[in-house]
């Protein structure tokens, strides 16, 4: 074989290797399949041969991980989150919603929607009776069916779950979690880990899907009303490997980087100023409609709410975006209430928002990778920032 044959054949060999590299690169960055269709066995409709394993596949991180250089600007961070997370047609809504621009939210799981209506006696709350629930428990059997569907689409799509307790006993409904010790939160998490592990075993008879959602991946959550003692909750938290929270009012106004506490991140929940308040308010869908119009149920006042929580989640964003880079904290529930006046206002600002240039919209656990991963100089610069939003604009 003469010389220039045989380069001719390792020319071409070359050209194969990279055609056939270039694929495999391309299937392993495929886009986010479309939400509400699971590619994970048992949940139903079209799951690949490849993804008939009951061990979740999950998405990497949207975050890019990089340490910075002093001087260097932070990404803006925005974090959604729902308490309760049961909803099946909002789970479906905000996964559609976050799937063009990859981003990521977290859905705050009631244990006690892992448990049917007619299983609500394996619940007993400390110092209530057995099957009671200010919230509520999961329905029939089917609605849990899809509920384990729903969580399991979500994880998958690299979405963070995390835990809203069990009987949401907050003030009012004695003994309410604001007066619980630590035995009682330790008890909680004890039934919520349980509901979500043995699904199976406490609705007995029941045909569910597998649940591919670990419980280690379970390291944070909101405690019911944002009511609880710091200090009955932190050693209840790290028993249960718990690593962040995010219910505590924060000690000041404004929006600013999470601080750890006593081992825990913290992600106050913010006061701010809301230009479409004209005041200051928690930015937390139940304290806006608290401050709009004292909790009543208006609905032909919505259009108007909707505007006024919009133009809060803006407001707070540009402050920080121009300001500290502090992540924005969007607090909210599956809810609909006063005639749907906040998820619209939720789902329109991630749809505007998210997928901005230097803006991410992620999860409470990638946002402390991410710190975790600068350097302690950089960190401190960023948690000596002064907060946003704290005041009117003068």
């Amino acid at each position: 074989m003469s010389g220039s044959t045989r380069r001719y054949l390792t020319l071409v060999a070359v050209l194969v290797l990279v055609v056939i590299t270039g694929v495999l690169v391309y299937q392993g960055n495929q886009p986010p399949a479309t939400a509400g269709t699971p590619t994970i066995a048992g949940t139903g409709g079209g799951a690949t041969k490849a993804a008939s394993s009951t061990k979740a596949t999950r998405k990497a991180t949207n975050v890019p991980m990089t340490k910075l250089k002093q001087g260097d600007s932070p990404p803006q961070f925005i974090i959604f989150s729902f308490d309760g997370a049961g909803d099946h047609a909002k789970w479906q809504e905000f996964m559609k919603a976050a799937a063009p621009t990859d981003s990521r939210f977290n859905g705050f799981l009631t244990g006690l929607y892992m448990l049917a209506d007619d299983n609500a006696a394996e619940y007993t709350g400390p110092g209530h009776e057995a099957g009671k629930s200010s919230v509520g428990f999961g329905g029939t059997e089917a609605e849990l069916a899809t509920r384990i569907k729903d969580l399991n689409a979500a994880y998958a799509a690299g979405h963070e779950i995390g835990t809203h307790y069990n009987g949401h006993f907050c003030s009012g409904s004695e003994p309410s979690v604001g007066v619980w010790n630590t035995a009682d939160w330790n008890n909680e998490l004890d039934q919520f880990f349980g509901f979500v592990k043995n699904y199976k075993k406490n609705n007995p008879g029941a045909k569910l899907p597998t649940l591919t959602v670990p419980t280690s991946s379970i390291k944070g959550g909101r405690t019911p009303c944002l009511e609880g003692q710091w200090d009955k909750l932190v050693p209840a938290w790290k028993k249960h490997g718990l690593t962040y929270d995010s219910s505590m009012n924060a000690p000041a106004s404004g929006v600013y980087w999470p601080q750890k506490v006593d081992g825990i991140w913290e992600f106050y929940m913010p006061y701010v100023y809301s230009p479409g308040f004209d005041g200051m308010v928690v930015n937390m869908d139940y304290n806006m409609w608290v401050k709009y119009n004292g909790g009543a149920d208006e609905p032909s006042t919505a259009p108007d709410l909707r505007e006024k929580v919009y133009q809060t989640y803006e407001y707070i964003y540009n402050q920080a975006y121009n300001g500290n880079r502090a992540p924005v904290i969007i607090a909210n529930h599956f809810n609909n209430w006063n005639g749907n006046s906040f998820n619209p206002a939720v789902r329109k600002f991630m749809q505007n928002y998210c997928g901005k240039p230097n803006t991410y919209c992620t999860t409470y656990s990638d946002v402390i990778a991410w710190m975790k991963l600068q350097d302690p100089g950089y960190l401190q610069h960023l948690l000596d920032q002064p907060p946003v939003a704290a005041a009117p604009p003068r």
